[in-house]
């Protein structure tokens, strides 16, 4: 017979899981829209398109296990609970890793975004994806060049900008240095400082979702040390 203090535990943890697989679903949503879209992370690596399907296959995982928790908490089946505790859990320190690495390795932030940037500029004329990347975040970021305007003269070999550097000229004037007005600051400085503080934000996010695993497992070794007992009294 289930008890009321079980129930109230099983409700929970019903209603955590479904907090859960929204979470995964976001998390896959998230992925998504990435991979689909032109990104100004292909500038900085080739394979930008990678952490897009780690994020597809990280939301996919998460939205199993939650179905998995609910499934538990519905049918009382003590396996399938404890085996959400335990895949939660390793989720959880799989989380916490990654979140150690990122923090030891955001000082490599500044020469993987330099690298990237000064890479993919001298391959502005004969890479399409490489051209409107530069072309987005030059306007989007309101700058030019990676550390300035000058770093396309190793492009254009000449004066010559990109229009987008030269947001208030005429359609039929060029963009060139010295003659027309043009964006001074460069790509590197506020492109990495975009990343940096995105990354803060979901290093935050990643702390509260550990947290709320937590809370989840303990929900769940305490349903399933409910539902033992409840077994051994039948």
């Amino acid at each position: 017979m289930v008890s009321c203090g079980m129930s109230c535990i099983k409700y929970l943890l019903f209603v955590f899981n479904l907090l859960f697989a929204i979470s995964g679903i976001t998390i896959l949503a998230v992925g998504a829209t990435i991979l689909a879209s032109q990104n100004n992370l292909q500038l900085i690596t080739e394979n930008y398109w990678s952490g897009a399907i780690v994020l597809i296959a990280v939301g996919f995982i998460v939205f199993l296990i939650s179905f998995l928790g609910c499934c538990g908490a519905i049918r009382n089946s003590n396996v399938m609970v404890m085996s959400f505790a335990i895949l939660l859990i390793i989720i959880f320190v799989l989380e916490l890793t990654a979140a150690v690495a990122a923090y030891v390795l955001r000082a490599d932030v500044h020469d993987m975004v330099q690298n990237g940037l000064n890479k993919t500029i001298l391959s502005y004329n004969n890479n399409t994806q490489f051209k409107e990347g530069w072309n987005i975040l030059q306007h989007d970021f309101e700058c030019c060049g990676v550390n300035g305007p000058e770093d396309w003269k190793n492009v254009f070999k000449n004066t010559t900008l990109p229009d987008v550097c030269c947001p208030d000229k005429d359609v039929k004037e060029s963009c060139t240095m010295g003659t027309t007005q043009h964006y001074t600051e460069g790509c590197l400085k506020k492109f990495e400082n975009t990343i940096q503080n995105k990354a803060l934000l979901a290093g935050g996010i990643a702390l509260a979702v550990c947290f709320i695993q937590i809370i989840g497992v303990i929900l769940a070794c305490c349903l399933g040390k409910a539902l033992r007992k409840d077994y051994e009294t039948v």
